[in-house]
């Protein structure tokens, strides 16, 4: 019995704690959204240089083996663009659907 009162008072008193630190620290500071957003940026540049390296490797790499120099690298470039522009467009996608999330539970709450 009597250690199911220190139990008891051991988890009111972490609750106490973890209300402290919370109430303490800021919502969420300024250099962090910054950060965030700076991430998902290179992230965006990043999918679509990928796409076009991607897409010159396979290219150059057809045409040394069938023989046909600029034909098949232009062509694996452009879909290499293409792949790029929609991975972008998709990460732009989760992006605004994540920042809609938020903004909706601040009106809530």
């Amino acid at each position: 019995m009597a250690e199911n009162g220190k139990q008891e008072q051991l988890k009111a008193l972490e609750a106490r704690i973890e209300a402290a630190k919370q109430a303490t620290q800021p919502a969420k500071p300024h250099q962090e959204e910054h950060y965030s957003q700076a991430q998902m940026a290179w992230r965006m540049v990043i999918e679509l240089v990928a796409g076009l390296g991607i897409g010159f490797g396979i290219g150059y790499g057809l045409d040394a083996l069938f023989g046909t120099r600029p034909f098949l690298m232009v062509l694996f470039i452009l879909l290499g663009f293409a792949a790029g522009v929609q991975t972008m467009m998709r990460t732009a996608k989760e992006i605004q659907n994540t920042n809609s999330a938020a903004a909706d539970k601040d009106e809530e709450g």
